[in-house]
This record gives C-alpha cells, structure tokens and sequence, in this order.
C-alpha cells in the first residue's frame, strides 16, 4: 500500500463527542484479525462512466423533517461514515446530507468526476487505470483532501462516506487537519448481511433494485426477468466483508474518541433516529461553545 503523502500540514484540534450511553462492542466475527488489505486502494476501471456519478449533491428539503444547515448554529459538523456492503449507509448518508446540508464526498464518485473533468489528479488516476492498476493511495488522498477544502465543504460541512479505508489514508487526512467531529460504525452481523446481499436482484429493464423477501417484484412479469449480479454471491460478498472488516478495523484506533456505533439492523427511519439525535446533540454543543467564546 502506498504510503501517505508528505507535505506541509495544517492542524485543527477537532471536537471529541463521547455518546452518554454505552454502545455495544463490535461482534468478534465482524473484526477479523488480518491486516488491511491491498484492496483499501479504490479500484475503478474506465468501463465505468464517470459521468453517471456526480458528487456535487445539492440538498432537497425532505417531508418529515426540517433541513438544519450546520453552520447558522456554531462551526460545521465534520461527519465520517463507515458501513459493510448492504448494511444500509447509502441511505442514511442520503437522509444525513438532506437535513444537514452536508457536502457528501464518496471517494470513488469524487475519483469519476475527476477523471471526467480531466484534472491533474485525474489525469493521473486515468494512467493506472488505464493500465488495470489500482489507484495509488496517494493520489486518492490528494482528491478527497482538496474537497474537502473547498468552500461548500468548510462552510456547510462534510460527510465523508466510506473513507478512510486504511490507517495510511487517515493518517494522511488527519496530517492536513482534517479530522471528524463523529466517525459513525453502521453495525451489521454479517449472517445478515449475506441474506441482504444474495437475495437483491436487478430488474435489466428499470434498473431498479429488489429483494426476494424484504421488497418483492410487483408483477410475475418482473419477475420473470429479474437478474442477479455476479459479485451477489454468498462466497463473493463473504470476501467483500473480510476486506471490509479488516480495513475498517485498522482505522477505528485513529478515531476512538469520535466513534458511535449504531445498529444497522434496526428499520432505516430508527437507525436514522439514532443517528440525528447524536448529530443534534453535538452540533448544539458546537454551537454552544462558539456562543461562549464570543461572549
């Protein structure tokens, strides 16, 4: 893995937030004991249309709830998000950016546009891709820390999803000051994870996504068409889940002071509610401790 890179640093002392209540520890059998895997690289190929992604993602108000922008109460929420394949993070990253008005930077979005847009990091990334080669840690590096100091992302804030996947790439962040304020842990027994994985299926005609049991075709005749894809195997997603516990586990050292877990097994409107009242809770103390330094 290739190492962090080296340059001159600016360092922020970021909030702790301790949870009042005790979490339950992760699983045994969530945390192997391997180390982090060559794969924590993003690994795209240019067979995948950088245009179909985009990673400027404007906020909508949602129905059920008010959008709070997190920088009207104090300094911006600084959020990092860590999930296993299908244990539900792309949606509550979707709910989390609607009511916070948070910058959602997902490292392989962020890695597409940038070889879309023709970038210097970009143009760079398109070499070892064009040779099958997986994206240096350094250049990936690069890209999510010059996104993360744009304006949108220091004036409304950031969610980061799904990085950093290593000890290297966090390393690397928090060298140029970028630390989070809460470093979310979406928890998941893996036995539910494979069952989440193996019975999606895709619909080749809508493009839209099922599920066997948790959300069934409408019709026979959807039925009848549905595919499953290659890597929604048992065996497949099982490899998933190991290079994803291992690099997770080489990060969590780093953020201990800002971990909250939450179980990911709960409905998405409960695991959301969990999520906001933590959010809630930090960004009134943010803006409580801007409030008493002015004063």
């Amino acid at each position: 893995m290739a190492s962090s890179c080296s340059c001159n640093t600016v360092n922020f002392k970021a909030a702790s937030f301790h949870p009042n209540k005790p979490l339950a520890p992760t699983p045994s059998h969530l945390l192997p004991t391997s180390k982090p895997s060559q794969l924590a690289s993003i690994s795209l190929r240019l067979n995948q249309n950088p245009l179909q992604t985009t990673h400027f993602r404007k906020s909508k108000a949602v129905p059920g709830f008010q959008v709070v922008a997190s920088g009207q109460k104090g300094e911006p929420l600084r959020v990092m998000i860590s999930g296993a394949p299908a244990s539900g993070k792309g949606t509550q990253c979707e709910l989390i950016t609607k009511k916070y008005n948070l910058v959602h930077i997902a490292a392989g979005d962020l890695l597409r546009a940038e070889v879309a847009a023709g970038t210097e990091n970009g143009k760079r990334a398109k070499e070892f891709m064009e040779m099958g080669k997986l994206v240096p840690n350094e250049i990936v590096v690069m890209m999510v820390k010059e996104r993360l100091a744009q304006q949108d992302s220091q004036e409304n804030g950031w969610l980061l999803d799904g990085y950093p996947r290593s000890e290297s790439q966090a390393t690397a962040l928090k060298k140029f000051g970028f630390v989070p304020d809460i470093f979310i842990l979406l928890e998941v027994p893996e036995e539910i994870l494979v069952e989440r994985v193996v019975g999606r299926r895709l619909d080749p005609v809508t493009g839209k996504i099922y599920h066997l049991t948790y959300s069934p075709p409408e019709t026979e005749e959807i039925a009848a068409r549905l595919t499953q894809r290659f890597d929604d195997t048992e065996e497949k997603v099982k490899l998933r889940l190991l290079t994803h516990n291992s690099n997770v586990e080489s990060v969590l050292s780093l953020y201990e002071d800002q971990i909250v877990k939450v179980d990911g097994t709960l409905p998405k409107e409960e695991v959301f509610s969990e999520i906001d009242s933590v959010l809630t809770e930090l960004l009134t103390k943010k803006g409580a401790a801007v409030g008493s330094l002015a004063a």
